[in-house]
């Protein structure tokens, strides 16, 4: 399959690359640095990362920006930094996408606990992962095609806790190589519709 990879040099990314490397053709896209670059907060910008890439397979995202900040600090213009990248990035990226995939194709995004599991500072976070698995479960069941959406949904990621450890108080890390196996799952089974969570569950 020819598979773009958008956040390939971040921590997710490149575990998500390891997985797949030497099995599938990879194109790695980031902001700064890859095969391609993309800027998924610019629509201008994805559509020249399809214009330029082509058709494809699958499309995975392990990008996107929210701003983590007390609750009485929050500001719409904090809001509209998620909303615009993680949220509308996204979304821009299977819109624009749907001429350009094939088919029988799919699109992989992330999201994460936070919308279920809050954390303090985190109430942007959860404003758009929440409105990202519904997005995704929408979208899902009018796909053209048979094309599949899906969303990753992590925890805390084991590499990433000397950064974002002390936003998540009493979370048990899991390593990037594990997370990285939704995103096979979803790439490489017959899922859609479908928020896979790796880490936690709704119970916890």
């Amino acid at each position: 399959m020819k598979i773009i990879l958008i956040g390939a040099n971040g921590t997710i990314g490149a575990a998500i690359e390891a997985r797949f490397s030497g099995r599938h053709e990879l194109i790695r896209a980031n902001r700064t640095a890859g095969d391609v670059r993309v800027d998924i907060a610019d629509p201008h910008s994805i559509r020249q990362l399809y214009r330029t890439v082509g058709t494809f397979d699958a499309l995975i995202c392990a990008a996107g920006q929210v701003q983590y900040e007390a609750f009485e600090k929050l500001t719409i213009e904090h809001h509209a930094i998620g909303i615009r990248s993680k949220l509308m990035g996204q979304v821009a990226l299977v819109t624009e996408g749907l001429q350009f995939v094939n088919d029988a194709g799919s699109f992989t995004l992330t999201s994460g606990l936070t919308n279920e599991d809050p954390i303090r500072q985190g109430a942007s976070s959860a404003l758009v992962n929440g409105a990202l698995e519904g997005y995704v479960r929408g979208a899902a069941i009018e796909m053209p095609r048979g094309i599949r959406i899906n969303v990753v949904s992590p925890t805390l990621i084991e590499e990433s806790v000397p950064v974002f450890g002390p936003y998540f108080p009493g979370v048990k890390p899991v390593p990037a190589s594990e997370v990285a196996l939704a995103y096979v799952k979803s790439v490489e089974g017959a899922q859609t519709g479908r928020v896979l969570r790796v880490g936690w569950s709704r119970e916890q």
